[in-house]
Protein backbone atom coordinates (compact mmCIF):
# COMPACT_ATOMS: atom_id res chain seq x y z
CA UNK A 1 0.00 0.00 0.00
CA UNK A 2 1.28 3.13 -1.08
CA UNK A 3 0.56 6.64 -1.42
CA UNK A 4 2.27 9.52 -3.74
CA UNK A 5 1.54 13.07 -3.44
CA UNK A 6 3.19 15.53 -5.68
CA UNK A 7 2.02 19.06 -7.51
CA UNK A 8 3.75 20.90 -4.47
CA UNK A 9 5.78 24.15 -4.98
CA UNK A 10 6.63 27.47 -4.50
CA UNK A 11 3.31 30.11 -5.80
CA UNK A 12 2.96 33.68 -5.15
CA UNK A 13 0.34 34.81 -2.93
CA UNK A 14 -2.87 34.45 -5.13
CA UNK A 15 -1.61 31.80 -7.08
CA UNK A 16 -2.86 27.87 -7.57
CA UNK A 17 -1.80 24.64 -7.39
CA UNK A 18 -2.96 21.37 -7.94
CA UNK A 19 -1.87 18.46 -5.53
CA UNK A 20 -1.82 15.03 -6.67
CA UNK A 21 -2.02 11.47 -4.57
CA UNK A 22 -1.90 8.41 -6.46
CA UNK A 23 -2.63 5.22 -4.94
CA UNK A 24 -0.82 2.21 -5.13
CA UNK A 25 -1.54 -1.63 -3.84
CA UNK A 26 -5.11 -0.61 -3.33
CA UNK A 27 -8.43 0.91 -4.81
CA UNK A 28 -9.01 4.49 -3.88
CA UNK A 29 -12.62 4.16 -4.58
CA UNK A 30 -13.03 1.56 -1.67
CA UNK A 31 -11.21 4.52 0.47
CA UNK A 32 -12.40 7.89 2.14
CA UNK A 33 -8.55 10.58 0.86
CA UNK A 34 -7.68 13.14 2.97
CA UNK A 35 -5.57 15.86 2.68
CA UNK A 36 -3.99 17.55 5.89
CA UNK A 37 -0.95 20.07 6.08
CA UNK A 38 1.75 20.59 8.64
CA UNK A 39 3.17 24.27 8.99
CA UNK A 40 6.57 24.73 10.88
CA UNK A 41 5.37 25.09 14.70
CA UNK A 42 2.14 23.97 14.26
CA UNK A 43 0.35 20.26 14.92
CA UNK A 44 -1.46 18.63 11.20
CA UNK A 45 -4.59 19.65 10.92
CA UNK A 46 -7.13 17.93 8.50
CA UNK A 47 -7.97 20.20 5.55
CA UNK A 48 -10.57 17.71 3.14
CA UNK A 49 -11.73 14.49 2.43
CA UNK A 50 -13.60 12.45 -0.10
CA UNK A 51 -15.89 9.84 -0.20
CA UNK A 52 -15.19 8.15 -3.46
CA UNK A 53 -18.03 6.07 -3.14
CA UNK A 54 -20.68 8.70 -2.65
CA UNK A 55 -19.10 11.64 -3.68
CA UNK A 56 -19.11 13.36 0.34
CA UNK A 57 -16.59 16.03 0.94
CA UNK A 58 -15.55 17.82 3.78
CA UNK A 59 -13.52 21.18 3.71
CA UNK A 60 -11.97 22.94 6.97
CA UNK A 61 -13.48 26.31 7.25
CA UNK A 62 -9.92 28.07 6.21
CA UNK A 63 -10.31 26.53 2.96
CA UNK A 64 -13.65 26.30 2.07
CA UNK A 65 -14.49 28.03 -0.97
CA UNK A 66 -10.69 28.22 -2.24
CA UNK A 67 -10.02 24.10 -2.27
CA UNK A 68 -11.57 21.06 -3.95
CA UNK A 69 -10.95 17.80 -3.79
CA UNK A 70 -11.43 15.77 -6.93
CA UNK A 71 -10.75 11.84 -7.66
CA UNK A 72 -10.41 10.08 -10.45
CA UNK A 73 -11.23 6.17 -10.00
CA UNK A 74 -9.72 4.89 -13.35
CA UNK A 75 -6.61 6.75 -12.61
CA UNK A 76 -6.79 5.49 -8.62
CA UNK A 77 -6.02 9.75 -8.00
CA UNK A 78 -7.23 11.85 -5.80
CA UNK A 79 -6.89 15.47 -6.37
CA UNK A 80 -6.38 18.49 -5.20
CA UNK A 81 -7.06 22.07 -6.41
CA UNK A 82 -5.76 25.18 -4.80
CA UNK A 83 -6.98 28.78 -5.69
CA UNK A 84 -6.09 31.98 -4.23
CA UNK A 85 -3.14 30.87 -2.21
CA UNK A 86 -2.62 32.86 1.19
CA UNK A 87 1.11 32.13 2.75
CA UNK A 88 -0.85 31.13 5.96
CA UNK A 89 -1.33 28.17 3.60
CA UNK A 90 2.47 27.28 3.40
CA UNK A 91 2.57 23.80 4.95
CA UNK A 92 3.89 20.49 3.93
CA UNK A 93 0.69 18.41 2.54
CA UNK A 94 -0.01 15.11 3.06
CA UNK A 95 -2.43 12.41 1.62
CA UNK A 96 -3.88 9.65 3.94
CA UNK A 97 -6.38 7.02 3.56
CA UNK A 98 -8.71 5.67 5.73
CA UNK A 99 -11.72 3.26 5.66
CA UNK A 100 -14.60 5.28 6.43
CA UNK A 101 -16.01 8.88 6.08
CA UNK A 102 -15.47 10.89 9.38
CA UNK A 103 -15.96 14.42 9.95
CA UNK A 104 -14.09 16.30 11.55
CA UNK A 105 -10.74 14.91 10.45
CA UNK A 106 -9.18 12.85 12.81
CA UNK A 107 -5.16 11.90 12.21
CA UNK A 108 -5.66 8.71 14.17
CA UNK A 109 -8.33 7.53 12.08
CA UNK A 110 -6.57 7.14 9.10
CA UNK A 111 -4.36 4.51 8.52
CA UNK A 112 -2.53 4.94 5.18
CA UNK A 113 0.01 8.14 4.38
CA UNK A 114 2.09 9.64 1.98
CA UNK A 115 5.34 11.10 2.93
CA UNK A 116 4.24 14.43 1.79
CA UNK A 117 4.52 17.58 -0.50
CA UNK A 118 5.88 21.25 0.23
CA UNK A 119 3.87 23.63 -0.69
CA UNK A 120 5.03 27.23 -0.29
CA UNK A 121 3.07 30.54 -0.74
CA UNK A 122 5.01 33.82 -0.50
CA UNK A 123 6.13 36.55 -3.04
Amino acid sequence: VQLVESGGGLVQPGGSLRLSCAASGFTLANYVIGWFRQAPGKEREGVSCISSSDGSTYYTDSVNGRFTISSDNAKNTVYLQMISLKPEDTAVYYCAAQEYYSVPMREFEYDYWGRGTQVTVSS
